[in-house]
């Protein structure tokens, strides 16, 4: 994938196993984002393919991928600021009904039933990521951890397999951080749904993840479990360049 004359991403190649939480680390700019981006149809790459469970997405619009059973959140918090938090749940689950969000204007009996099953749904989400109490409260009041928290309740609205989360801990301190953590983790063991997680929260990322992809330039450079992904010495040049590289195993053995 290439902007102009910048290449995004080159030769990136790699599976999510079903079940997993999976990391993309890297320094900013290294393309993390830009590939979350092809995968969910909002760039369509030069070259190559994505597959989901066996189907081509390339060439897929963002609304079609979403009803395959791919969500996504945003890097800055994409919510619906004017309206409650429990509506923004309901929009996510609009995409997957029968009446869809413009039709359910008309009170026919069977956008009724459906508008009472949303409602429930919606219910359930949020007190499933512990934001029940909040529901009727503008979502542009909450603070950002809590707003993040239901950028993901919204996502979970639209009955995923995958969730693409894009910086998820950004702006959070460590308690919100910490209880983000938990909630991932929900998802995947409780809700059976895999994660592709991109952050720059090493803690987070390190105490979460089952495995890890680094990009750097746009290529991938390493890939492993957390504890190998730690010990991997292009990654920590990557990250802190050669001479920090060399004064941290000078200082290791002095």
């Amino acid at each position: 994938m290439s902007f102009g004359g910048l290449m995004a991403l080159r030769n990136v190649s790699f599976d999510v196993i079903e079940g997993d939480i999976k990391a993309l680390i890297g320094p900013n700019g290294a393309g993390k984002t830009t590939l979350l981006n092809i995968v969910s149809g909002i760039h369509q790459p030069d070259k190559g393919d994505v597959f989901f469970l066996g189907e081509k997405l390339v060439n897929v619009a963002p609304a079609r991928i979403a009803r395959k059973g791919i969500s996504r959140t945003f890097q800055h918090v994409e919510l619906f600021g004017n309206m409650t938090v429990i509506e923004n749940i309901m929009v996510g689950q609009y995409a997957r009904t029968r009446s869809g969000f413009l039709s359910s204007g008309f009170k026919l009996p069977f956008v009724v039933k459906e508008e009472r099953e949303i409602q429930r749904k919606s219910e359930e989400i949020l007190e499933y990521i512990n934001l029940g109490q909040r529901k009727d409260e503008p979502a542009s009041n909450l603070p950002i951890g809590e707003q993040r928290t239901l950028e993901i309740g919204r996502a979970l609205a639209t009955g995923p397999r995958l969730v693409l989360l894009d910086e998820p801990a950004a702006g959070l301190n460590i308690k919100e951080t910490r209880n983000l953590g938990e909630i991932i983790r929900k998802i995947r063991d409780e809700l059976k749904i895999t994660v592709v997680l991109v952050e720059h929260d090493m803690d987070l990322v390190m105490s979460i993840s089952d495995s890890i992809i680094v990009l750097n330039f746009g290529e991938v450079i390493a890939e492993g479990t957390p504890l190998e992904i730690q010990k991997n010495h292009e990654v920590i040049v990557a990250y802190l360049g050669e001479e920090e590289e060399i004064q941290r195993g000078y200082n290791a053995h002095t």
